[in-house]
């Protein structure tokens, strides 16, 4: 296959627009072209079968390549979805009997499918918090530690450093759902972590048009992944690799924009009387602020914050003009939830209120809009 090379010394932004690009040497093309078909020659110059189930195919292929640049990776795969990335890498690693360990600020279907799926294959779970916590939960038969940081809903982090060189020291997988950072903001490979996952349905894609997701590792980790992710068959097409490439370019700008932003809003939210309160890792009154200032360059784009009147939700979210009601994150505009009625429903009452998620908390996706314009509509929304 053709691409442009693109030195590791070059910045985000850059890799953003460059990496990876598969070059049209018939027109010189700036953009990858589509390669729309299931059928590939065969014998061919590259002696491979070419099949976009077996996730070789190069718009398939320039996505992985332009994200392992950014995450400093070797090598990565492209999935339909962030869930189809994370089952196929726990069902690639766990059998029955053996221990996973996973953060117990687990984005709700996360949860939900480690705590379904994986338990009626005879998988042994553990939850913790910290890197502490992780290390007293370890077991003899302990195979992978996932974590989430900054965490869905509240955005808890973890000493990734920690979890790393607890992973190398026992020999465990070490994986990290890092979709609310995305690349820009955090770089969990180089903290030590073996395993970074994105559903790029959110900040990779931006534009709240593909659902998607990514597993970035080194090649070893990556070569028996794909074994599994074969048979498991969760490819992604190529029209929808081309809009995710698409979306990828403009990442850097587009993260700088919502950091700034969510900034901006969760001060504002941290003074207002209906206000309970914020949850913001750039925030200094976080619990995990420390935590998140040494390992991360920009706090993100999510927010949650507490209604002190949860009864008033509803009225809140009708009153909004640019934030909308609705589900997913990482787009270019505002939205806001609830989780406890959408990504946590399948929570019980009670694991609710043991995340910690209340019944007035609310979710903030933060768009790159005027963040003048979102601070009117969360007051207007919020009242005097």
């Amino acid at each position: 296959m053709n691409d442009r090379s693109t030195p590791n010394s070059f910045r985000p932004a850059t890799l953003c627009i460059h990496a990876g690009t598969h070059v049209d040497v018939t027109t010189g093309g700036v953009n990858t072209p589509i390669f729309a078909s299931t059928a590939f020659a065969f014998p061919n110059p590259a002696n491979e079968n070419f099949y976009p189930r077996y996730f070789n195919v190069p718009n398939q292929d320039v996505i992985c390549r332009k994200l392992a640049a950014l995450e400093h990776a070797e090598a990565g795969l492209v999935f339909g979805s962030g869930m189809a990335a994370i089952s196929t890498l726990l069902f690639a690693w766990l059998k029955p009997g053996d221990h996973a360990l996973f953060q117990a600020d687990l984005y709700g279907g996360t949860y939900h499918f480690v705590a379904t799926e994986l338990k009626q294959f005879g998988i042994e779970l553990s939850f913790a918090r910290t890197a502490d916590e992780f290390a007293s939960a370890l077991r003899p038969n302990t195979r992978v530690i996932y974590v989430e940081s900054p965490s869905n809903p509240l955005l808890r982090c973890v000493k990734l450093a920690d979890v790393g060189k607890l992973g190398r020291k026992h020999g465990i997988l070490t994986v990290i759902d890092n979709t609310f950072a995305s690349p820009i903001n955090q770089l969990p490979l180089d903290l030590g972590l073996d395993v970074a996952i994105h559903s790029a349905t959110k900040y990779l894609n931006g534009h709240s048009d593909v659902n998607a997701g990514v597993v970035v590792s080194s090649s070893k980790v990556i070569g028996k992944l794909r074994e599994h992710a074969v048979n498991h068959g969760g490819m992604l097409d190529a029209q929808a690799c081309y809009q995710l490439e698409r979306g990828l370019k403009t990442l850097a700008l587009r993260i700088r924009q919502h950091n700034e932003n969510a900034g901006q809003l969760a001060l504002f939210l941290q003074k207002h009387p209906a206000v309970g309160r914020v949850h913001y890792p750039g925030l200094p009154n976080h619990p995990d602020h420390r935590i998140a200032a040494t390992q991360m360059s920009g706090f993100g784009g999510m927010l949650s914050f507490e209604l002190r009147e949860p009864s008033r939700m509803d009225a809140v979210l009708e009153k909004l003009r640019i934030a909308a009601p609705a589900l997913s994150l990482g787009g270019v505009e505002t939205l806001i939830c609830a989780p406890g009625r959408t990504s946590h429903r399948r929570l019980s009452r009670e694991e609710r209120e043991k995340a910690g998620i209340s019944d007035g908390l609310l979710r903030v996706s933060v768009g790159i809009e005027d963040i003048e314009d979102l601070v009117a509509d969360f007051e207007h929304a919020l009242g005097k």
